[in-house]
C-alpha cells in the first residue's frame, strides 16, 4: 500500500466490528483528550526502542515518529474516529505512513499501552494535587505565626470546652494536610511504574527492553508480571483514596470557617464570598461550602472506582474503560477545593478581640482549674466534682471557693493561692500553662512551627524533585527521536 492510502476507518475494528448500534456505546474517544499527549509520549518511547532492538528499521521508526509529529500538530480535535485515541492515533498515523505505520503497533496491546497513558498522565495530577496542599500548608502556617498569641474558643461536640489559639488550631489542620500530602507522595511512588511490554497479559515474544521505555517515559520502574501489569487499577484506588480523606480534611476546615464566619469571628474576603440575590446585606460563605461538598464527591469517585473493581476476573476487561474517570473527576475536584481553601484561609480576617471575649465563655478554663488543684495533691476526680459543683453557680473564684467548702470541708485558700486560681481563670494564661508538647502555649507552637516549616521545604524540595525527573525523561525521549530525523 501507498503512503497515504490506508482508510480513515478504525485500523483496529477494521470493516467487522466497526459497525452497529454498539459501535458508540463502546467508544471512549470524546473523554480521551486528557491523554492525547500521553499516548504520543508513549507511541515515541516505544518506537524508539523498537528500532534500538531491531525489531523495526530505523527508516520505519523515522516514518511512524515523523507522522506522529503531524498528529500532535493537528490536535486531538483532527483525529479520525476511532473507538478510543489509541485506535484513532494509529489510524491517523497509517494514514500518513501507509502500511509501515502499522508496525507502530508492534509488541504491545492496547491493553499494556492505555494502563501506561493512564499513570503517565495521573501522574502530573498527583503531583498538582501534591502542590496545592503544600500551598494550603503554607498558607496556614502563615497565618499561624501571625495569632500565636490571639486566644480563641476551642470546642468538643460544639460546645465550648477549652480555650486555645488561632495559631494552636490552624497548625491542628496544617498536621492533617501534611499526612494528605505524605498520602499523595507514596501513591505516587506506586503510579510510576511502567506497565508498557506487558502486551495483552502475557508478554510478547519480540525482543522489547521494557526497562528502556520506562526510562524513556521518567517511570522508576517496570510493573514486572505482565498480567498484573495490564489488569491492575489498584493504582487508581490508592489515589482517589488519598484524594477523599484529603477532601475531607478540607471539608472539616471548610466547616469551621463557615461556623466561624457565622459567629462572627472571622472575616472572609470578598474574593471568596457571594451576595444573595434578593438580600443584600447578606455576605455568604460559598466558596466554602462548596469546598465542604466536594468530600461528598470524592467519597462517590472512591465507591464508584471500587465498586467497578470488584469482583472483575483477572487480565483486562472493558469494564476498566470507565474505571478511571473517577480518577480524573476525583483528582480535579479535590484539587480546586484545596487551592480554594488555601486562598480562603490566606485571606481571611480574624476579630481578635470578638474571639479573646468568646474564649472563655462556658466556663471553658474549668479543666485548667481542675488540673491546678490536682497539682496541689487533691486528687483528680476530687478536683473534677468540686468544679463541676462550682459551674452550678458560677464561673468565678467565689463558686469556686463556696464548692470547696462543700466538697474539701474547708476554703480553697487553704489548698492554693487566690491568685493562681485567678489565673487559671483567665483564658489566656490558661493556654499559657498548656506548654506540653503540642500544646496551645506559645512557646509549643513556636517550636512546631518551626518543626512545620521544615516539613514544608523537605515537600517542596520532593516535589521538585519528582517534576525534575519528568521533565528530564521527556527532554531524553526528545533527544532520542531526533535521532531519527
Amino acid at each position: 500500500m501507498t503512503e497515504g492510502s490506508e482508510s480513515e476507518g478504525d485500523v483496529v475494528r477494521r470493516d467487522r466490528f466497526s459497525g452497529g448500534p454498539a459501535r458508540g456505546f463502546l467508544s471512549s474517544l470524546a473523554a480521551d483528550e486528557r491523554i492525547f499527549a500521553a499516548d504520543l509520549a508513549v507511541d515515541r518511547a516505544h518506537v524508539v526502542m523498537l528500532a534500538e532492538q531491531g525489531i523495526v528499521g530505523d527508516d520505519e521508526a523515522a516514518a511512524i515518529l515523523s507522522a506522529l509529529d503531524d498528529v500532535e500538530s493537528a490536535g486531538f480535535d483532527a483525529l479520525p474516529e476511532g473507538e478510543d485515541v489509541h485506535a484513532a492515533i494509529e489510524t491517523a498515523v497509517v494514514s500518513r505512513a501507509g502500511d509501515v505505520g502499522g508496525k507502530m503497533h508492534t509488541a504491545r496491546s492496547r491493553n499494556d499501552e492505555v494502563a501506561t497513558c493512564i499513570r503517565y498522565r495521573l501522574r502530573e495530577d498527583v503531583l498538582a494535587a501534591v502542590e496545592a496542599t503544600v500551598a494550603l500548608r503554607e498558607a496556614l502556617a502563615e497565618v499561624a505565626e501571625d495569632h500565636v498569641d490571639t486566644v480563641m474558643p476551642g470546642y468538643t461536640h460544639l460546645q465550648p470546652a477549652q480555650p486555645t489559639t488561632v495559631a494552636h488550631y490552624l497548625l491542628s489542620y496544617e498536621q492533617a494536610v501534611a499526612r494528605d500530602t505524605a498520602r499523595l507522595f507514596d501513591a505516587y511512588a506506586r503510579v510510576n511504574r511502567s506497565p508498557l511490554g506487558a502486551a495483552a497479559f502475557a508478554g510478547t515474544p519480540f525482543d522489547v527492553d521494557r526497562e528502556r521505555t520506562a526510562e524513556l517515559l521518567g517511570f522508576d520502574g517496570v510493573v514486572s508480571n505482565s498480567m498484573d501489569a495490564v489488569s491492575t487499577r489498584d493504582f487508581l484506588v490508592e489515589v482517589v483514596a488519598a484524594l477523599a480523606n484529603l477532601a475531607t480534611t478540607v471539608s472539616g476546615l471548610a466547616e469551621d470557617l463557615v461556623g466561624f464566619s457565622k459567629d462572627g469571628v472571622v472575616e472572609l474576603s470578598d474574593d471568596y464570598s457571594s451576595t444573595s440575590s434578593i438580600m443584600p446585606q447578606k455576605k455568604n460563605p460559598d466558596t466554602l461550602e462548596l469546598v465542604r461538598a466536594t468530600a461528598g464527591d470524592a467519597a462517590a469517585g472512591l465507591n464508584g472506582l471500587l465498586t467497578t473493581l470488584k469482583g472483575l476476573p483477572r487480565a483486562y476487561n472493558r469494564d476498566l474503560q470507565t474505571a478511571t474517570p473517577h480518577a480524573w473527576e476525583s483528582v480535579d475536584a479535590v484539587t480546586e477545593a484545596v487551592e480554594v481553601a488555601a486562598g480562603a484561609v490566606a485571606t481571611a480576617t480574624w476579630d481578635e478581640a470578638a474571639l479573646a471575649e468568646a474564649a472563655g465563655e462556658g466556663f471553658s478554663t474549668a479543666t485548667g482549674v481542675a488540673d491546678l488543684l490536682a497539682m496541689q495533691g487533691i486528687p483528680f476526680r476530687t478536683a473534677h466534682e468540686l468544679v463541676a459543683e462550682a459551674a452550678e453557680e458560677g464561673d468565678d473564684y467565689a463558686a469556686l471557693d463556696a464548692a470547696a467548702e462543700e466538697v474539701l470541708g474547708d476554703s480553697l485558700s487553704a489548698y492554693v493561692e487566690r491568685e493562681a486560681v485567678e489565673a487559671a481563670l483567665d483564658p489566656a494564661a490558661s493556654v499559657a500553662a498548656r506548654d506540653s508538647a503540642g500544646g496551645p502555649a506559645p512557646d509549643a507552637v513556636a517550636g512546631r512551627l518551626s518543626a512545620v516549616e521544615d516539613s514544608l521545604a523537605a515537600d517542596a524540595d520532593a516535589l521538585a524533585t519528582e517534576r525534575d525527573a519528568l521533565a528530564s525523561a521527556d527532554e531524553k525521549r526528545r533527544a532520542e527521536v531526533s535521532q531519527f530525523d
